[in-house]
């Protein structure tokens, strides 16, 4: 009885430093969470409503109270509308274990292997996606495949993507330093304001940073253009080592750098930052005499 006594006064001193610091790691996950899938616009947004109600209240400002209440259920409806792709990934994440899920990152040399494989593809004019998924789940994708679990190198990869080769025309897969997968069938971005002169691999690797947290390498069959996507934005025609750099820090702190950014429409951002902050805007950084005729899917 002496020793339950002792655990029990032992728990009962360690329980408020336990309560703490799971909920510290609870906190840090969900921020973590918010940030990656750009959902803390909305947290941003609901904080500004509240403190603009605090103030109308402690103002005494019955009106701007009257209309706040009001509009209160409808801003909320608009909300779960406008950011729907990130309450979605939220959902996604918390259904798949991901808030509890580390960060597995590539080895650098695995990564200047595929830049490698794509300045040679790029080079030759040959189009490639690969895929690099990060915390959401991507399983049902890599099913839409052929399944290799090859290890990594550059001369495999220029070998996929071949003309007429059986598994070309798909997205490549990496993940956990192995080539999970080839040949898999991206989804489409639902992008009202992407550029016409995007084809097919663009609009698929769009769509795959829409509905995922993954980071898509694209080369550009017609202009040998490489690009990267993540988080709905295209950044586009990089360098080698531009890419490397990036595709880098997107994978290992899941932020992104800075890049010259023009808007879908054709409106240059400012600064020269990507603004990967910004849930509803594309920014792709394209040059001027880029054809008119789509990258098709090839």
């Amino acid at each position: 009885m002496e020793v339950i006594q002792h655990l029990q006064s032992a728990y009962n001193l360690l329980r408020p430093v336990l309560d703490v610091a799971i909920l510290s790691f609870l906190l840090y996950k969900a921020y973590e969470l918010l940030v990656k899938t750009q959902a803390v616009q909305i947290v941003r947004g609901v904080f500004f409503l509240a403190l603009v109600y605090g103030g109308a209240a402690l103002l005494k400002l019955t009106t701007l109270q009257w209309i706040l209440s009001a509009l209160a259920p409808g801003l909320f409806i608009a909300i779960a509308i406008l950011f729907q792709p990130e309450l979605r990934k939220i959902i996604i994440s918390l259904g798949q274990g991901e808030l509890f899920r580390t960060d597995i990152k590539p080895k650098i040399s695995q990564l200047e292997a595929v830049i490698t494989a794509a300045e040679m593809l790029s080079q030759q004019r040959r189009g490639a996606l690969v895929v690099f998924p990060r915390r959401v789940n991507i399983k049902n994708i890599i099913d839409t495949g052929t399944r290799l679990n090859a290890e990594i190198s550059s001369s495999l990869i220029v070998t996929v993507f071949e003309f007429d080769t059986p598994l070309h025309d798909g997205a490549m897969i990496i993940q956990n330093g192995r080539i999970v997968a080839a040949g898999c069938f991206l989804p489409l971005s639902e992008q009202q304001d992407i550029r016409k002169s995007f084809g097919t691999r663009h609009r698929a690797s769009l769509g795959m940073s829409e509905q995922s947290d993954a980071v898509v390498l694209v080369v550009s069959e017609e202009t040998g253009a490489i690009s990267l996507a993540f988080d709905g934005k295209l950044y586009y025609d990089l360098s080698g080592a531009e890419a490397t750099r990036k595709l880098r820090e997107l994978i290992d702190r899941g932020t992104a750098g800075k890049a010259a950014a023009v808007h879908p429409a054709g409106n240059e951002s400012g600064g020269g930052e990507a603004f990967l902050n910004e849930p509803s805007e594309l920014a792709a950084a394209v040059p001027s005499d880029l054809p008119k005729t789509g990258d098709t899917a090839r």
